[in-house]
């Protein structure tokens, strides 16, 4: 199953990147993180593995994020016509996920950040059941990003919300 989600944030494309790649900032706009630790190299290069555990109500998922690609290496002084891409697998119990983000100027005060996002499911039931729950993976998704824009452009941390 593939989806692609997209949001405008009114911010330089710089200050987004930053943002983004700031693993101490996941918990303040991703919903759930209890916890995300380097297993193996430094956060967001690429070929780190990651042990990542999310929780959403009494459900707790634990996976293994590695970073696939990070373009460019460097996150400061990026030219104007350069996308940047930050990719990554995720491998959980019964499923493999990748995302690819780009991120790209839409103007000079604003970054369009779009994610392509694939599922694999390996059990038989879930193969069947996915197509039907694909409007739920993209709310998900989105939800995801409104909290990232939320938060980089107002500060608001997911942890303080009500409900």
């Amino acid at each position: 199953m593939k989806l692609t989600v997209s949001i405008e944030i009114a911010l330089p494309r710089e200050r987004v990147v930053q943002l983004l790649a700031d693993p101490a900032h996941l918990p303040k706009w991703l919903r759930g993180m209890v916890l995300h630790e380097p297993l193996n190299g430094m956060h967001g290069q690429v070929g780190t593995e990651s042990r990542v555990v999310l929780q959403t109500g009494q459900q707790t998922m634990e996976a293994t994020e590695t970073i696939t690609r990070r373009e460019p290496a460097n996150l400061h002084g990026i030219p104007r016509d350069i996308v940047v891409h930050f990719e990554r697998e995720l491998v959980a119990k019964g499923m493999w996920s990748a995302a690819r983000d780009r991120l790209t100027e839409a103007g000079p005060e604003t970054t369009l950040w779009a994610q392509e996002n694939e599922y694999r499911f390996s059990s038989l039931p879930m193969r069947l059941v996915a197509p039907f729950l694909r409007g739920a993976f993209r709310k998900q998704l989105q939800q995801h990003m409104q909290d990232f824009k939320a938060f980089a452009e107002q500060g608001t941390d997911v942890r303080e919300a009500k409900g």
